[in-house]
């Protein structure tokens, strides 16, 4: 009698399913690194990542909105003629600022209201003129005869306002550690860019307090950030030794670094011939106090904090040499955004490898 053929079922043995779950495992890892390397490497650019923009015009022109071609920068004449102020939006101690329309374009008009401050408001332009790249906002037109600058408008303000920005229902997807860390690494591209600029190295003075600073910056609509006023960027030349100083009064607080305030004690009275000069590395004291404020308090944030620590520890040192550059502060700021984005996209790869 013949014996009827049957089927042995095979299966595989337990190193065999572990070997065939890892090769599937690193297949997924590269492939997710090839996806994050394209994904940062656009990102790094929309960032600033080079400091010129192809959408830029050349030196002395300008573009608007969704108009193609470029146009020069608007003389007194034009400005005079075809600008037409709607609101007085803000004022300080140098100048006021007009939210006004120019083509049906919402622009922005700076005025000097103090004569005796002339000298700063012509330093701001000059900086505006000079600087002009992605990190700054567009310059439209100016009239130094009238003390005038015209700017791009922001509606979403200076970046004292960016919480309640972040509360409004049509922005609230982006109130998450990702978006905040970008603006993060948008400031310090900022201060990178401010430190190693056309002109030279140029220190961010109008600094003094958190509020201060964040009033110095604007929110664009699809959250960047650019700075906005540069009336007090002097600058520093090491070859020629020349730091300096940022204006004539005494400067207190934590908020300032060291080398900044007065050292000699409250029984020497202040003089500022006395007081010595810095350099731009009382910008890096400042940043992880800014960046605490742009990172917040949503889901998140205090893992962003916990990998910051070590930096910013480094920015905080009392003697400024000991402090590091811009540079190596946004490479640590960016290489923790890769290593986030990487942990968040695949949680437990390492623990499974």
């Amino acid at each position: 009698m013949e014996k009827k053929p049957h089927f042995v079922r095979k299966k595989f043995l337990p190193r065999e399913v572990s070997s065939i779950s890892l090769a599937l495992l690193l297949v997924a890892v590269l492939l997710l690194n090839v996806l994050l390397y394209f994904y940062l490497n656009k990102f790094y650019n929309s960032l600033g990542h080079t400091e010129t923009d192809p959408s830029l015009c050349p030196f002395g022109h300008f573009k608007l909105g969704s108009v193609k071609n470029c146009s020069p920068w608007l003389s007194c004449e034009a400005i005079n003629r075809e600008v037409r102020k709607l609101k007085c939006v803000g004022e300080g101690a140098v100048k006021k600022v007009f939210l006004s329309e120019w083509k049906e374009n919402k622009v922005v008009l700076s005025q000097l209201t103090n004569s005796e401050l002339k000298e700063d408001f012509l330093h701001g332009l000059k900086m505006l003129k000079a600087l002009q790249s992605k990190h700054v906002v567009r310059l439209l037109g100016y009239c130094e005869q009238q003390f005038t600058i015209l700017t791009e408008y922001h509606p979403l303000g200076s970046l004292r306002g960016l919480n309640e920005t972040l509360h409004i229902h049509k922005y609230k997807s982006m109130n998450t550690w990702h978006h905040r860390l970008m603006l993060a690494i948008d400031y310090v591209s900022v201060i990178h860019y401010l430190h190693s600029s056309p002109l030279g190295t140029l220190v961010m003075c109008d600094s003094n307090d958190l509020d201060k600073v964040l009033s110095q910056y604007l929110l664009t609509s699809d959250f960047h950030i650019l700075v906005n006023d540069l009336d007090a960027l002097p600058l520093v030349n090491r070859s020629a030794s020349r730091l300096v100083k940022c204006g004539h009064r005494e400067l207190q607080g934590e908020f300032v670094a060291p080398e900044q305030r007065w050292p000699y004690g409250e029984d020497v009275p202040f003089e500022d011939d006395l007081m010595p000069p810095y350099d731009e590395k009382t910008d890096i004291w400042k940043i992880p106090d800014v960046s605490n404020f742009l990172l917040g308090h949503v889901e998140g944030s205090d893992i962003v904090r916990l990998h910051l620590f070590d930096i910013h520890g480094a920015c905080k040192k009392k003697d400024p040499a000991e402090r590091p550059s811009a540079r190596e502060v946004l490479d640590t700021y960016r290489k923790v955004l890769t290593l986030l984005i990487r942990e968040a996209a695949m949680p437990g790869t390492r623990e499974m490898l």
